[in-house]
């Protein structure tokens, strides 16, 4: 017989007909005439019940269905008589398929912080609120390839090692297989990376994008979807050290045309997983307005999950110039009040305070804001007319800040160098990249979006940990 998946078996398609399940279980109750056990297998938040009636089983045979416990069970697919669902199975045969110890498993009915599922985030996936945020990561990913594949962009396999540093932020890992002890020294008593494996200093990457806008030279769209690191000492709710990015780049686009796509991939994204996802949504938005009850009147959501979800799908995304954005701080009353932390004046780069007052107490929706100052934006970032500002663009959004960043690209190849020599960066170490500007060069653009982030804002999730299987932080790395 084959196995029946739970979120199948409760639509009661099999009604009438012996079934098979797998699956762990979630609790056991019972009395002397019945046992009833519910089993759950990922497939959905909802579990199945299964009905033991005792004169088929003996309290020995059910002795090792306990909490945790593996089984596979076959029995009819029938109508419930209880409340709480519409089909249940009655129990045939039961197998216990591995044990779980009552006295050791660490999870039982009872409600678990999610600092302590952390520490176990091995078996945190056995959980509802995990099980419903990573259906739902699973969902956004299926749907950013879907999104892209639909609009012909090619999908690209950027480097994870690489000799470049994108963003110039210099916080990266280094790759290399000398020895830590005792390395090979130059002259000048320097690591002599001549003699490593790659015949050079290497590191992981902290984005695909310069790698992706060679490809868009010549596929004209592109998206990469892959692991990227940031070695950034911080202990935050917003940051980790190995995250996924996915940076579109696309030729022959302006940043108007970047910013659209940008709209439209968030909402088509965040519909999908609407779609196909609605009953782990909801879970974890009656998760999210329990949490807010404990909370002062002012720090309250004023929208469910659903409806803030529903609403940034239906409605178009504000936009804002960067110079707009901080007149509108300076005149706010949380400015005028002291009430950020950090100062506000032209020139600073936005901080996450400053996003979220646009986001949420200004527009009260996500938030387009352009044309950054150059000197807090990358090197790569294309020049505009004023000679101040870049044609940058970040999309911010409720409860997070910033979800998107992305640029025009730089085509012109003496701006570009003359920029390259602003921060440091020498013609030699990026030549392969000046070339796309010799050789073919046209006006393009890209943006990058933090999936985790992404993920986050669609599930309500407070800390960027609980959104990533196995977060790697500072001063951790387990599993």
């Amino acid at each position: 017989m084959q196995r029946t998946k739970v979120k199948d078996l409760l639509t009661g398609a099999e009604a009438g007909k012996d079934v098979l399940l797998k699956g762990w279980v979630r609790t056991k109750r019972g009395n002397k005439y019945v046992n009833f056990i519910a089993v759950n297998d990922g497939s959905t938040i909802n579990n199945i019940q299964v009905v033991a009636d005792a004169n088929n089983f003996s309290e020995e045979q059910l002795k090792d269905v306990t909490t945790g416990a593996a089984v596979s069970i076959t029995g009819e697919l029938v109508a419930s008589q209880g409340k709480g669902q519409a089909f249940e199975v009655q129990a045939k045969t039961i197998e216990v398929l591995g044990k779980a110890d009552p006295e050791t498993y660490p999870l039982q009915k009872k409600a678990h912080s999610l600092e302590f599922l952390r520490e176990i985030a091995h078996l945190r996936f056995r959980t509802n609120t995990f099980g419903a945020v990573f259906r739902v990561r699973n969902s956004l990913a299926f749907a950013v390839h879907r999104f892209f594949n639909e609009k012909g962009f090619v999908y690209m396999h950027t480097p994870i090692i690489t000799a470049s540093d994108a963003e110039g932020a210099g916080e990266m890992f280094r790759v290399t297989t000398l020895d830590p002890v005792n390395p090979p020294r130059t002259e000048n008593g320097e690591v002599n990376y001549a003699e490593d494996f790659f015949g050079r200093a290497t590191n992981l990457t902290v984005s695909g994008q310069l790698e992706g806008e060679l490809a868009a030279m010549a596929f004209s769209d592109i998206y990469t979807f892959g692991p990227t690191f940031r070695a950034e000492n911080s202990n935050t709710t917003r940051h980790l050290a190995e995250f996924w990015m996915i940076e579109p780049e696309m030729a022959f686009y302006d940043l108007k045309m970047n910013a659209d796509l940008a709209e439209e991939f968030i909402k088509y994204i965040i519909r999908y997983a609407l779609e196909n996802n609605r009953e782990d949504i909801e879970f974890l938005g009656q998760r999210l307005t329990e949490e807010d009850k404990a909370k002062p009147q002012n720090e309250r959501q004023e929208m469910t999950l659903l409806e803030k979800l529903e609403f940034v799908v239906n409605n178009d995304f504000e936009r804002v110039t960067y110079t707009e954005a901080i007149d509108i701080l300076l005149n706010s009353n949380h400015y005028k009040k002291k009430k950020f932390q950090y100062d506000v004046k032209w020139g600073i780069d936005l901080q996450s305070e400053h996003e979220r007052y646009l986001v949420e107490k200004h527009f009260k929706k996500p938030v387009i804001v352009t044309d950054y100052p150059k000197d807090i934006k990358a090197f790569y970032m294309r020049l505009n007319d004023d000679g101040k500002t870049v044609a940058a663009m970040d999309i911010l959004a409720p409860g997070i800040g910033e979800i998107v960043g992305g640029s025009q690209r730089e085509e012109r190849l003496d701006i570009l160098v003359e920029r390259m020599k602003g921060v440091g960066i020498e013609e030699e170490a990026l030549w392969w990249y000046l070339d796309t500007r010799r050789f073919g060069g046209c006006p393009h653009a890209g943006f990058g979006l933090g999936f985790e982030r992404m993920v986050q804002f669609v599930t309500g999730m407070g800390n960027i940990r609980d959104v990533i299987p196995f977060p790697r932080t500072p001063q951790n790395a387990e599993f």
